[in-house]
């Protein structure tokens, strides 16, 4: 079976208006108007250099579809649900929850697009569709919490697809890894206290948001135990990120013993994104998706869907989305990565010896992982 692909026009379209970067446009305060990060331009490159390279081509396209307001009301509030209708339904818009995420005219609809269309690709790979998958959708999902958006999310795109899951699908134990450059509040926050949903987030210390995703915020009540935080320090690169990947990562989901895999990922942890310090390499996804590919087909039948999160570097996070397309599907690109020549020397860089004892501290956690529901 090949790996399912899901987009859609619209999902291009969500408007995140004009900005500096992530400040809203305003003149009166000499903040001049130009782009904001979070656009619909990085990820229609993604797209489109999917489609030039061929790999486009040798996945099946799965349709997307509108989430009900009964499966985001899944994970989030009623409250927030109504917030970002009411907001989108105004001219201009208005935001998330938390005065800063944009809501442009129509993303109300286009949200429940994105997150309706990784709940089909979930659905896809459970029914013997296709073997896994790949969801390149925005807005993105994993910093909204159950009540608010923020970090310029709006639904739990993966939140969502584990509560459908468990719901539509019969399956129990979902385990979500993150390796977008921040931390993975929202996903966090809405599984804390849950044994039957493991959250792994690999981040950058201390970027977003301030002060969350420490190694000691590690689940509480029956899920305690089923988070793991790996803060990594600013300029961890591609050693660091596979040192996590093969110490944490890959021995916590053999531990858990999940039935399905879904992946959070963010390509922002690359070198030349602007909203992160971190030194990934486009062969660090590619790497980084094969491992977990693996580990999905020794452990869930190869079950695994990727959700895309952020990524803001309009040429190289397309190049970064290849690598991981390449390690989750098996297949090489038509194209030569034109910036593998410059990045060589970036992965080739030892892992230092601070970073190394971030993740060994977090290592140390992984034994109060089972694959038996603690009792209550």
């Amino acid at each position: 079976m090949a790996t399912g692909f899901m987009a859609h026009t619209l999902c291009f379209w969500h408007d995140t208006g004009t900005a500096a970067g992530m400040v809203v446009a305003d003149p009166v305060a000499g903040v001049q108007p130009d782009g904001h990060v979070e656009s619909g331009a990085t990820k229609r490159r993604c797209f489109e250099l999917l489609d030039v390279t061929g790999l486009l081509g040798r996945m099946t396209r799965v349709e997307a579809r509108s989430a009900t307001v009964s499966e985001l009301l899944r994970v989030h509030t009623d409250e927030h649900v109504r917030r970002v209708r009411n907001e989108s339904a105004q001219v201009r818009g208005g935001d998330a929850g938390d005065g800063f995420s944009p809501v442009g005219r129509g993303s109300y609809d286009i949200a429940r697009l994105a997150a309706g269309g990784v709940l089909e690709l979930v659905t896809a790979v459970a029914s013997g569709v296709v073997s896994n998958g790949y969801a390149l959708v925005r807005p993105p999902g994993h910093h909204a919490t159950a009540d608010t958006g923020m970090g310029f999310c709006t639904f739990n795109n993966a939140a969502l697809a584990a509560r459908h899951a468990q719901a539509e699908l019969g399956l129990n134990r979902i385990a979500i890894v993150d390796i977008d450059a921040h931390h993975g509040n929202g996903t966090q926050s809405i599984f804390y206290d849950d044994p039957n949903v493991l959250a792994v987030s690999l981040h950058e210390a201390n970027c977003f948001p301030p002060d969350s995703g420490w190694v000691e915020e590690n689940g509480a009540g029956l899920g305690e135990g089923y988070t793991l935080n790996i803060p990594l320090p600013k300029g961890s690169g591609h050693a660091a990120y596979l040192y996590a990947m093969n110490t944490v990562v890959l021995p916590a989901l053999h531990r858990f013993q999940p039935e399905l895999i879904l992946v959070a990922t963010g390509f922002d942890g690359a070198y030349w994104d602007p909203l992160s310090c971190q030194a990934l390499i486009a062969d660090s996804y590619r790497q980084m998706a094969r491992l977990l590919t693996g580990a999905a087909e020794r452990l869930c039948g190869g079950w695994l869907v990727a959700v895309h999160e952020g990524g803001y570097s309009p040429w190289y996070t397309p190049w970064c989305l290849v690598g991981f397309i390449e390690g989750l599907t098996g297949a090489n690109g038509d194209l030569t990565d034109p910036y593998a020549g410059i990045t060589a020397g970036y992965g080739a860089e030892p892992m230092l010896p601070h970073e190394q004892a971030v993740i060994d501290q977090t290592a140390r956690l992984v034994p109060r992982i089972t694959a038996t529901v603690p009792a209550s």
